[in-house]
């Protein structure tokens, strides 16, 4: 691949991914690409030789957990290669589900990867080229199958698109400006546009179960706010009663006698901050706390320091 506008640089060994920022001011613009967005786990994909990583957003190696998309990128004919995408499962309804993914460790799940961008090629950093450019690279070089699937996009009809994903069960849609450079931050370049409100927050605490209930009772949870730890409320429903018995180990474990908060918590066990879970919700309430939350599941790829709250812009 010959082209004088392309950087010949070393192959990094890592880059973090360019993050999306979320909005509520849907559009269509022909200047912008439209994509699914997948209810899975970030992944960057680095090939150098022969050696494959997976790594995850906050740079953990997720080899180890799904070997058969190593196996399909040891497989591909190009040496060296940076890609970003994300790693799925699906559900019983064809939707990709965060959910399905934490049953990994106790049952087989087939896992599929979706590659929606490439910020390194060969001997070439492609982060300032167009991303429409980069697709166009990414979908020509590459051997796509089962497990290894190319992201498809449309131009134009965002709002379209996103009355198509909300009605189908999607998470949402990626608006991308097409003519964007690759930035390893969060951007307002890519946009979530989303049909359910949900995000990560971090694991602050625990209360005592009540009656029948096993392990734990909700889990109290929060979030960043100029460093300043702040609460979002408690969870008490999405747990099965295997996380409820497994999980309630592992908070027991991490307690700490330090209380976050000065209004008292009933019943309330603090635990250090090591966890974050997926939440998902039907609003925020003025007062930053969450209404109606559901746990949907643990977020191994975000460290609790990354963990923010996430206000539409």
């Amino acid at each position: 691949m010959k082209n004088s506008h392309l950087k010949i640089k070393p192959q990094p060994n890592f880059i973090s991914p360019q993050l999306a920022t979320l909005t509520e001011k849907y559009f269509s613009d022909e200047n912008w690409i439209y994509e699914e967005k997948f209810d899975g786990i970030r992944c960057i994909a680095i090939k150098k030789g022969d050696i494959v990583t997976l790594y995850s957003r906050n740079k953990n190696k997720l080899n180890s957990k799904f070997l058969e998309i190593v196996k399909v990128f040891k497989k591909q004919k190009v040496k060296n290669f940076i890609i970003d995408g994300e790693i799925v499962a699906f559900d019983k309804n064809n939707l990709t589900s965060f959910s399905k993914l934490q049953q990994i460790k106790k049952e087989k799940i087939k896992t599929y990867f979706y590659a929606f961008d490439l910020p390194y090629f060969d001997r070439y950093d492609l982060k300032d080229q167009k991303l429409i450019d980069r697709k166009k690279i990414l979908k020509k070089n590459f051997k796509f199958s089962d497990r290894f699937r190319y992201t498809p996009h449309i131009e134009k009809e965002g709002i379209k698109l996103l009355k198509q994903a909300c009605k189908k069960g999607w998470e949402g849609i990626i608006a991308k400006k097409a003519d964007s450079k690759y930035q390893s931050k969060r951007t307002k370049n890519w946009l979530k546009f989303k049909c359910s409100k949900r995000q990560e927050f971090i694991i602050i605490g625990y209360t005592d179960p009540q009656k029948s209930r096993i392990g734990f009772g909700s889990l109290l949870v929060g979030y960043f706010d100029e460093n300043v730890l702040k609460y979002a409320g408690k969870v008490g429903t999405g747990y099965s009663d295997q996380f409820l018995k497994d999980f309630s180990k592992k908070l027991k474990a991490i307690e700490t006698k330090k209380e976050y908060f000065f209004k008292k918590i009933k019943n309330a066990h603090f635990v250090k901050l090591k966890y974050v879970a997926e939440i998902g919700f039907t609003e925020i309430t003025n007062d930053k706390k969450l209404r109606h939350p559901r746990f949907i599941g643990l977020r191994e790829d975000k460290s609790p320091k990354s963990v923010v709250l996430e206000n539409p812009r």
